[in-house]
Order: structure tokens, then C-alpha cells, then sequence
């Protein structure tokens, strides 16, 4: 809060200099000049500016970011770990996983949030591990991974959570699943596919030097994590090319969904990814996980082709406060994110 300054007490004059005031005055006053009293002004009070801060319940949270002005907002909260935020196209309803148990990740589960009111819907109920909820492009469907039988695969639901039915099953892990159109992209053996939304038609998108090789990171060498432009003409994903670190060196890349006219659009040696597109086309948004050695979690914008990175993460956030799976809003002027209270 500002400070107010007070008036100085006002020292009383002698008579005989009030006389000599009186008479100076009366004289400009036969001179013919008239003096009208001014009312002195006092400065308006204020404030100092708040800090802006980042509110806080529990470990994990899913917040809002207003790109323009910086601003934060807390929408929903769990003390246990949310993942893998996806927004529907309409712009109301986020779905994600969250963990029931923080030390079981058999128990994780899908639920629906409604942005206006933050209606929390539970979609699906039972003993497996429910991942990685994404939304078709009518909102109608939501695909998600599915630990059912020996590994996960890929499964559909309607919105409501029912009509539960795996559509397709690599025959080892399917992960990192995305919708665009009439085809869903997914990782297997550390390599970008496609399959038709009923399940047929799979092709093979990347081939990566050394896919599926561990060393010292904590995935295999390959490709992960894609994401269609609005169009759904080209794929963007990250590439695990070092293991320098536990953390690895991804680098996002951008193919069409052929696979061809690959390229690479960071070449930063941090570890970098989860891209999402804005639904202009026009930005990208990622989370720049680990630079070296260094534990990040800032969030990163760029152009399509690789110009103009961008870190956005407000200079407020606190260095233990994480930043995980950034969307844009159906408007493209905030960022809904998954955030998190590192504890030791």
C-alpha cells in the first residue's frame, strides 16, 4: 500500500507581520487586482501495485494463462497427479487423466471439466489404468489408452463416458494419441502412426535413427507425442536424439502425414515437446521440459516453421511451480495448462 504524506502543522506568525500582509494586500487590491482564493489540491491516493501471484491449493492444478496480460487462473484442483489435458473443439470442456492414489498408477482415470461452472465429470470407472483422453473432432467420441489386457491400447468412448470399446491394438504399448478428421495418430516401437477412426488403415509415418535403442535416457531413442495441424495435413512431433541426460535431447519436428518433407523446427539440445497447435494454424505452443542437467517445465511458443520461440511463462511463477501440457484456447488469446507444486 502507498504511503500518505501529512500536512506540517502551520507555525503562527507574529501580529505585526500579519498587519504588513493585511496592508500588501489591501494595496494590490486599490490597484485594481482582484485575487481569487485557491482551493490547494491534495494528490489522489495510489495504491501500489499487487504482485501478481499463482494461486494455490494442492500439488496439482489445471490453470488458465491469458496470453496478453499474463494473468493466471486456478480452474480446478487434486492433490493427485492430473495428466495429458485435451481440449474439446467447441472451447468448454477439458479432459484428462488423474491418479485416485498417489502411488498407484492402475487407478488413474478419465474426467470431463466444464470450464463456465467447473463440472467435474468422472467418464470412466473400473481397475485399469485410463490415459491420454483426446477429443474427436465433433466432440462426440473421446479415444484414450487403455491398460486392459498385457499392454495399452487404443480405446473409444462416447462423451458421456459410455459405449466403452478398444478400437485398435498394435500387439505392443500404443501411446501418445491425437484426432484430426477421419485418422488418429498415435507412437508404437517409438514410431508415428495412423490409423482410420473405425481402426483400419494403418500406416507408418516416421522412421527415426535408432527407434526403440535405450540408453541413458528415460525413453527409448524415437519419435513421440504427435499432434495434427488444424488442417490435419501435417503431423508435428518430438524426436529423442541424446541421451546425454536422464532428461534426453528432444527436438520437435514437423512431416507431412505421409511422412514426407520432414523437417526439424528446434535444434536447441533441450529437452523440449507435447506441441500443441493453436486453432489458427498460425503458433505453436510446447513445454520446454529440461535444458541440460536443468529441470524447466516453462512453456514456449513458436510459428510453424521453427521462428520465433518464444518463452511465455509469466516471470512470476515461482521456480518450483511446474508447467506440463499447455492447450490453446478455442479463441487462441489464453493457454489452459496443467500445473505443478514440485515437493521434494
Amino acid at each position: 500500500m502507498g504511503r500518505v504524506k501529512f500536512l506540517q502543522p502551520v507555525r503562527r506568525l507574529p501580529w505585526p507581520f500579519l498587519l504588513l500582509i493585511f496592508a500588501m494586500a489591501s494595496t494590490a487590491s486599490c490597484a485594481g487586482t482582484t485575487s481569487t482564493p485557491v482551493t490547494p489540491s491534495i494528490p489522489a491516493f495510489e495504491p501500489a501495485p499487487t504482485a501478481k501471484k499463482v494461486a494455490r491449493e494442492n500439488r496439482w492444478g489445471i490453470y488458465s494463462l491469458d496470453l496478453a496480460s499474463s494473468d493466471t487462473a486456478l480452474l480446478y484442483s487434486s492433490p493427485e497427479k492430473i495428466s495429458n489435458l485435451n481440449l474439446n473443439k467447441a472451447g468448454d470442456t477439458l479432459v484428462f487423466s488423474r491418479r485416485l492414489k498417489a502411488d498407484s498408477d492402475s487407478s488413474e482415470e478419465i474426467f470431463g471439466f466444464r470450464i463456465a461452472d467447473g463440472r467435474l465429470d468422472r467418464l470412466t470407472d473400473n481397475d485399469f489404468r485410463d490415459i491420454y483422453p483426446v477429443w474427436s473432432p465433433d466432440g462426440k467420441r473421446i479415444a484414450f489408452l487403455s491398460w486392459r489386457e498385457r499392454d495399452l491400447d487404443i480405446h473409444v468412448m462416447d462423451a458421456g463416458g459410455q459405449e466403452q470399446k478398444k478400437l485398435f491394438d498394435s500387439g505392443s504399448h500404443d501411446a501418445d494419441i491425437d484426432w484430426s478428421g477421419e485418422k488418429i495418430a498415435f507412437t508404437s516401437r517409438s514410431r508415428v502412426w495412423t490409423i482410420n477412426d473405425d481402426g483400419t488403415g494403418l500406416t507408418q509415418v516416421t522412421e527415426p535413427p535408432r527407434a526403440g535403442v535405450w540408453g541413458k535416457a528415460n525413453l527409448p531413442f524415437g519419435d513421440y507425442d504427435p499432434r495434427f495441424s488444424p488442417d490435419g495435413r501435417e503431423i508435428a512431433f518430438e524426436r529423442l536424439e541424446s541421451d546425454t541426460s536422464t532428461h534426453g535431447c528432444y527436438n520437435i519436428y514437423l512431416s507431412e502425414t505421409t511422412g514426407s518433407s520432414e523437417k526439424s523446427l528446434t535444434n536447441t539440445g533441450y529437452s523440449q515437446g507435447m506441441v500443441s497447435w493453436s486453432h489458427s494454424g498460425w503458433k505453436m505452443v510446447f513445454t520446454v521440459a529440461a535444458i541440460g542437467s536443468e529441470g524447466r517445465y516453462d512453456i514456449y511458443t513458436m510459428n510453424p516453421d521453427g521462428a520465433d520461440i518464444t518463452n511465455v511463462t509469466p516471470d512470476y511463477f515461482p521456480p518450483d511451480f511446474l508447467c506440463h501440457t499447455p492447450v490453446f484456447s478455442a479463441d487462441d488469446d489464453s493457454l489452459f495448462f496443467i500445473g505443478e507444486w514440485w515437493e521434494q
